[in-house]
């Protein structure tokens, strides 16, 4: 179990530093450090600590919610410190009234690069690719969703942001932290990699002339999905098949968590991931 909880009665206890303004800590980038909050998240966080690319480093949690959280705190190792206070101490801590009452500071290894995450994936895979990805809420959804239907991981460009975001993570339940993925490199090299390797490269796209449920997908599929509005390069539509997924009238596109959900399902549906 984590170790024995110690009271914290000052906000600015050099020991709850990590967790101050993470609001802010958003805004500026962590330095291979993320917060993880709420019980779900904190739950997968202790299933990955030291397995893989993720660790605990401490752990912050409201008085009243201690209890509730003994179960959890229970699967870290007793040397990752456990830190526990009032909720006047916790919001003057985190910048806002902090609801969930449960943080974790997180530390994380260097991000694999594409060409290693691919070299790993099975002969049998779905990917999904996110190029200038840009809303943390829906980079999270996009993790859930792939996590749902059997995705062997998620490659994101370097212009997405960061799925590690406390606000990502959050939505995601946790699924970041189970997920296969990196973020680096340009959409082009991730997508000519992806084809080099023998992957069916799919773009969605609502001006695609095929229906998404006409696609055939190979034994190696990863659908490719843009950001928000502008959708993919034009280059990147050029370059590899889109597919749509049609829809009534009236509207031009989908939210594109939305819409990966929905493409992700018919894929892992139609190659026997779920069924």
């Amino acid at each position: 179990m984590a170790a024995e909880p110690v009271a914290i009665l000052d906000p600015e206890d050099e020991r709850i530093a990590p967790f101050r303004a993470i609001r802010e800590k958003d805004l500026v980038g962590r330095r291979g450090l993320f917060i993880a909050e709420g019980t779900v998240v904190l739950r997968v966080l202790s299933e990955a600590h030291g397995k893989g690319r993720f660790v605990a480093d401490r752990i912050l949690v409201l008085e009243n919610r201690l209890a509730g959280v003994a179960d959890v705190l229970a699967g870290f190792p007793d040397d990752i410190p456990v830190y526990v206070c009032g909720s006047a101490v916790m919001n003057a801590i985190a910048g806002f009234d902090m609801h969930r009452g449960v943080l974790a500071l997180g530390r994380v290894s260097e991000s694999p690069s594409p060409a290693g995450m691919i070299a790993t994936l099975p002969d049998n895979a779905l990917v999904a690719v996110a190029v200038g990805l840009s809303n943390h809420d829906n980079a999270g959804g996009i993790f859930r969703n792939a996590t749902a239907f059997g995705a062997d991981a998620v490659l994101l460009d370097e212009t997405s942001c960061d799925p590690l975001y406390r606000k990502a993570l959050r939505v995601s339940v946790g699924s970041v932290l189970k997920m296969p993925w990196s973020r680096c490199g340009s959409g082009a090299e991730i997508l000519t990699a992806l084809d080099t390797a023998g992957f069916q490269v799919v773009t969605l796209s609502p001006a695609g002339e095929d229906a998404l449920h006409t696609l055939r997908p190979g034994r190696r599929t990863a659908l490719v999905l843009g950001t928000e509005g502008e959708g993919l390069p034009p280059d990147i539509l050029k370059a590899f098949r889109p597919v749509r997924i049609p829809q009534s009238p009236g509207l031009d596109s989908l939210n594109v968590a939305t819409a990966a959900g929905i493409a992700l399902y018919q894929l892992a549906l139609s190659t026997g991931r779920i069924g």
